[in-house]
């Protein structure tokens, strides 16, 4: 009688591993962004995963999925061998049209989701993939956390003028205008975008720096190391000539937990305020 139940118990296992954790039928799945990525393996949704993008760095396990490049080099031949039931992108993972256009005539499931860079945003996407996965609970439970975050955000003295530059190599710098997830991110932290005058990225240029005159200069922190430093920046014209060039006021953080408006928001926000005191 105890074999029996024991053969039962594992053919009800079994059987739950093969229509997936939440009803289900188990997927494999293709993500274009490091945000969705975060997101599905919070939805407990990892072992589904088949292709990542090289911006899906968060969980460190994530690194052992397979990479299908940049989202904006993205080739739609790589996505397809992996056999995906289905692939997920943003509005905001740029990937180009003509792959779009590629993996929607493929036969394979493509799916949208809107991805607005603000807190209502974040919260929102959390919710729509986990509805789309039917996992609104484990979805919940990231929310309850994330709003919690938020909350702990603090509020700055003397709010300061930051200007953001994206950095690989000495080559072609360029620097945050409005409307980018920097600029949302640094107006979150209670500071602001010591650029105003444009929207999205503009080339750096020393006129542009000394007339934005920030009192903290953000980077990538694989953006500074690729100027060598401190240093190797303070070499760039027109940083020197900065506030924060003269005070060596620099901070770094990781790229995709800086800009990625996703569960880890509050606590990015949080980590950028501190740094910047």
């Amino acid at each position: 009688m105890q074999l029996v139940s024991r053969t039962i118990y594992w053919l009800f296992l079994t059987l739950l591993t093969a229509i997936g954790t939440y009803g289900a039928p188990a997927q494999r799945i293709v993500s274009t962004n490091g945000t969705l990525s975060e997101i599905l393996v919070g939805l407990g949704l990892e072992k589904q995963i088949v292709g990542v993008d090289i911006t899906s760095t968060y969980p460190a396990s994530l690194e052992k999925i397979t990479k299908i490049g940049h989202n904006r080099t993205i080739a739609a031949e790589g996505i397809l061998t992996l056999n995906p039931d289905v692939i997920l992108y943003t509005d905001q993972s740029m990937i180009p049209p003509a792959v779009v256009k590629q993996l929607n005539s493929s036969g394979k499931k493509l799916v949208l989701f809107r991805h607005e860079y603000s807190k209502d945003g974040a919260i929102r996407l959390i919710r729509e993939v986990g509805a789309y996965f039917n996992a609104q609970g484990q979805a919940e439970k990231m929310v309850r956390v994330l709003q919690a975050d938020l909350t702990k955000i603090p509020a700055p003295a003397n709010p300061k003028k930051l200007l953001f530059i994206y950095a690989r190599g000495t080559g072609t710098l360029m620097v945050s205008g409005t409307g980018t997830s920097l600029d949302k991110m640094f107006t979150l932290a209670g500071h602001r975008n010591a650029v105003t005058g444009f929207a999205d990225f503009k080339p750096l240029t020393a006129e542009s720096l000394i007339t934005a005159n920030p009192d903290v200069l953000v980077l990538f922190s694989s953006g500074l190391e690729s100027l060598e430093g401190i240093d190797g920046l303070l070499k760039i014209p027109g940083i020197a000539n900065t506030n924060a060039g003269k005070n060596r006021k620099v901070i770094t953080m990781d790229g995709q937990f800086l800009t990625g408006f996703g569960p880890r928001l509050g606590k990015a926000a949080t980590e950028l305020s501190q740094k910047v005191k």
